[in-house]
């Protein structure tokens, strides 16, 4: 019997992903997807707890939800409603006690096992997931069972034991666990087979993969028997040969791992893209000391400029974190001249904000919400100014966009630059999942415009007034 599933995702494009796997999970239950939480059986919350206040916005959700779930009941139908992900991960029976409408609670390392916790959920009322390993979550996964689109995620690498003192990610993720590298590259075979153009590795600490290479004996974190193993340079370059893949990209990056081997992939892989989101989070040594990052302020622009080595049209974005406890005026201008000193073409930028359990939720220091505050409107003030002067030097040029959604207007497609801007075009729908060369002709702070290279030049304004007078 069909039935229909409804998966709200949160956060992070990791999570994008899972929620892709879980609805190829239920799909040999009879599950569809369905567009709206009224019209679903089964109702799946995917969170993240990286933003501020992440839980108080699921349990808001949530009420929501249970009058959805009441209403559905009262008329007969079947109504379950499960909260996945890292807020799922946390929070465990006390997001039960809090929300009782909820019926299942599994973590993200557990969405492999949904049936079996459906099954649980229905026979006992309720059930929870919180399994911390990845190992072995992969091997039991389905095929994908429809197409991801001409751009999609595939992620090769899971967890953190980075443990910066602001996150909590090895407490919501668990450790560092990477995939094999004949998993990965089976399944990318498959998204070029459905239709994908363009694939997007993920991990939490994505350049930390080290994939168990093809044809070794042995598991774990991406040993194999015999010690084969791949890291994310070697990777890429056999993902490159995938034929039909024409665009690789990655994320997210930590500094500490950033090698020779992937950054020699910059400079001779065509199809790795010249974009790197490359987190830094301050400019203040004592801060990155502070938040555990093991990278100093001139660690990191040495990387960066190993990198633009490499390929000289490399974009960066990155995040920051700005009020971080003990962070002084003194440190905040520190990231002001690291931001100068690099550019940026796009970047994010947040004020601090505790994360129950972490070790800065705890430290003395903790800046008061308005110095935060002024503080955050002056990075983003530096950083929209070069997003925005990066964009406008693309006017202009012609550059290959991957065309990959349907825009607001009819008769327009968006797709994305190599730099990872969102580019507006008019073109026919059959252009949809080709890459076109497209000639930019306007910029915003946060997208561009133009119009097929091989489309004719709209004529000058005098010209139509010209023609419309005749």
């Amino acid at each position: 019997m069909q039935k229909s599933v409804y998966i709200k995702t949160y956060g992070c494009q990791m999570n994008v992903y899972d929620s892709a796997r879980m609805a190829d999970v239920l799909a040999p239950r009879g599950y569809r997807r369905a567009e709206t939480p009224d019209e679903a059986d089964l109702i799946v919350l995917n969170t993240c707890h990286i933003r501020e206040k992440a839980a108080e916005k699921v349990y808001s959700e949530l009420g929501r939800l249970k009058r959805i779930k009441e209403k559905r009941l009262a008329a007969g139908k079947d109504a379950t409603i499960a909260v996945a992900g890292c807020v799922a991960q946390a929070e465990g029976a006390e997001m039960r006690r809090r929300a009782p409408a909820v019926d299942l609670v599994f973590g993200p390392q557990s969405y492999h096992r949904l049936p079996e916790l459906l099954d649980r959920a229905r026979r006992d009322g309720s059930a929870i997931g919180q399994e911390f390993e990845a190992d072995g979550k992969f091997d039991t996964l389905p095929e994908e069972s429809a197409s991801q689109g001409p751009s999609a995620f595939l992620t090769v690498q899971e967890g953190c034991d980075k443990f910066c003192t602001f996150c909590v990610v090895p407490y919501t993720r668990g450790a560092e666990f990477s995939r094999p590298a004949a998993a990965v590259l089976a399944e990318a075979r498959r998204m070029v087979a459905g239709g994908t153009r363009e694939i997007a590795l993920l991990g939490q600490n994505v350049n930390a993969y080290a994939g168990e290479a093809p044809g070794k004996i042995g598991g774990g974190n991406g040993g194999g028997g015999n010690g084969g193993v791949w890291g994310l340079g070697r990777l890429i370059r056999e993902l490159a040969d995938v034929e039909g893949l024409d665009r690789i990209r990655y994320t997210t990056s930590h500094p500490r791992d950033m090698d020779d081997d992937l950054i020699a992939a910059h400079a001779k892989v065509p199809a790795l893209m010249p974009y790197l989101h490359l987190p830094v989070q301050s400019g203040s040594d004592r801060i990155l000391a502070a938040m555990n990052r093991k990278h100093t302020a001139d660690d990191y622009r040495r990387t960066v400029d190993r990198l633009r080595a490499a390929r000289p049209d490399l974009a960066l974005s990155s995040d920051f974190i700005v009020g971080f406890p003990g962070e002084t005026d003194e440190d905040f201008a520190a990231t002001l001249r690291l931001v100068n000193a690099v550019g940026y073409a796009q970047a994010y930028s947040f004020k601090y904000s505790a994360r129950p359990g972490t070790p800065a939720a705890e430290a003395d220091g903790q800046v008061p919400e308005a110095v935060k505050a002024g503080r955050l409107a002056a990075l983003q003030q530096l950083l929209e100014a070069q997003q925005a002067a990066f964009n406008h030097a693309c006017i202009g040029r012609t550059m290959p966009v991957l065309l990959d959604r349907p825009g607001r207007k009819p008769g327009q497609l968006v797709g994305r630059s190599p730099w990872m801007q969102a580019v507006h075009v008019a073109a026919p729908d059959g252009r949809l999942g080709t890459i076109a060369d497209v000639a930019i002709g306007r910029a915003t702070a946060n997208s561009l415009a133009g119009r097929l290279a091989d489309a004719p030049a709209a004529p000058p304004r005098d010209r139509v007034e010209e023609v419309r007078a005749a």
